[in-house]
């Protein structure tokens, strides 16, 4: 009998598992009849500033959007400058550009493989508005070392958590550094909905009422703009599914921890770079992330075997079509540039079983025994 496919990630287990819960919040929203900003989303909104150890919590419509928001909240556009990193989502940078800002791109930590706070000092200048470090993979930045540059500089820091939800530093949740941190509950997230969402935290009051109103027309009351606006809204479906999943998320990030541990345990004796965690740090293993000098191979030998595998990202932001050759400080980035050469994605997720590790871990060291 042959083996079954063993996907990278599979969110659709997750609704099988608790199916039940889902259709009748789905039903409850239908139901009800408000559909957009009701109380769902003001539930969750709560709960979610709960689990975070912040005092306000925003609900849009996606981890872009979030950041775009958290930009204008704080009123940088044309002219200014934000330093963030290039191995990551297109949309960290796309969403810079977005408000008219210029992004600035700063190189990585070869360990944490997130920003080096260490590079950050010969980009500030006079142009300089703040700083957006990405919890890439669900490994924490070094948000003390980059929060000491920003206070030394007068700088704002916007934290990209979209795949980091529950990481913590020394204890201290990832979102609750940052003057705005911005979070994607895209599917496949550790907290996902089941479709698009995002969130904006923050602990200052009036950011969070310039969020408030920036998601919605800028209105403060029914039909009256304030300031100039956008529509962001989280929805109250997605804001019911969200609601239910933020109650598994702990259980959950616990089973992606001891998949991680079960891969470092049976791959770090061999020729590929396990994921490093940071002293003092917990990653959530959004991903589990090897690097491998053979990973075109590496990867077609398990899709050969029923192995599904990704690349995050295969190319960086800076080598991308649409922004090749425009992007400052493109020119200075050895660690991302051999990074998106050599890394590959092995299948994680909370419902991945044991069987399905252990198989994936025979046929990588299988690979690695001929190559």
């Amino acid at each position: 009998m042959a083996q079954a496919f063993i996907p990278v990630a599979d969110p659709s287990r997750q609704y099988h598992e608790h199916a039940d819960l889902f259709e009748q919040a789905a039903a409850g929203v239908l139901r009800g009849g408000r559909y957009i900003l009701g109380q769902e989303t003001l539930n969750f909104e709560r709960a979610f500033a709960d689990y975070l150890g912040v005092a306000h919590c925003v609900g849009v419509n996606s981890g872009t959007d979030a950041i775009v928001l958290a930009l204008r909240a704080l009123g940088i556009g044309e002219g200014d400058e934000v330093i963030t990193v290039s191995l990551t989502a297109v949309a960290t940078v796309a969403a810079i550009e977005l408000t008219g800002a210029t992004p600035v791109m700063v190189d990585l930590d070869p360990k944490s493989r997130c920003m080096d706070p260490d590079l950050l000092e010969p980009l500030i200048n006079e142009k300089t508005r703040a700083i957006l470090p990405v919890h890439l993979y669900g490994q924490p930045a070094d948000m003390p070392a980059i929060m000491r540059v920003a206070q030394a500089h007068n700088l704002k820091v916007i934290e990209d958590c979209a795949q980091a939800h529950g990481a913590t530093i020394g204890g201290k949740m990832v979102g609750s550094f940052g003057h705005l941190a911005c979070f994607s509950f895209y599917p496949t997230k550790n907290l996902g909905a089941f479709g698009d969402g995002g969130a904006v935290v923050t602990e200052d009051e009036n950011l969070a009422h310039r969020l408030r109103l920036i998601r919605e027309y800028g209105w403060e009351e029914r039909y009256v703009s304030k300031i100039t606006g956008m529509n962001t809204r989280l929805d109250e479906l997605q804001a019911a599914f969200l609601n239910i999943k933020l109650g598994f998320l702990t259980a959950e990030n616990q089973k992606r921890c001891e998949i991680a541990r079960f891969y470092t345990e049976n791959l770090s004796s061999t020729a590929l770079t396990c994921p490093q965690q940071t002293p003092g740090t917990r990653s959530v293993y959004h991903l589990y992330v090897v690097e491998s000098e053979h990973r075109e191979l590496l990867r077609s030998f398990l899709a050969e075997n029923g192995v599904g595998t990704a690349i995050h990202y295969p190319l960086a932001v800076h080598q991308q079509p649409a922004y090749l050759g425009r992007l400052k400080g493109c020119d200075k980035l050895p660690v991302t540039e051999r990074l998106v050469g050599q890394i590959l994605s092995l299948p994680m997720f909370p419902q991945l079983t044991s069987e399905e590790t252990a198989q994936v871990c025979q046929l990588v060291r299988q690979f690695l025994h001929l190559h």
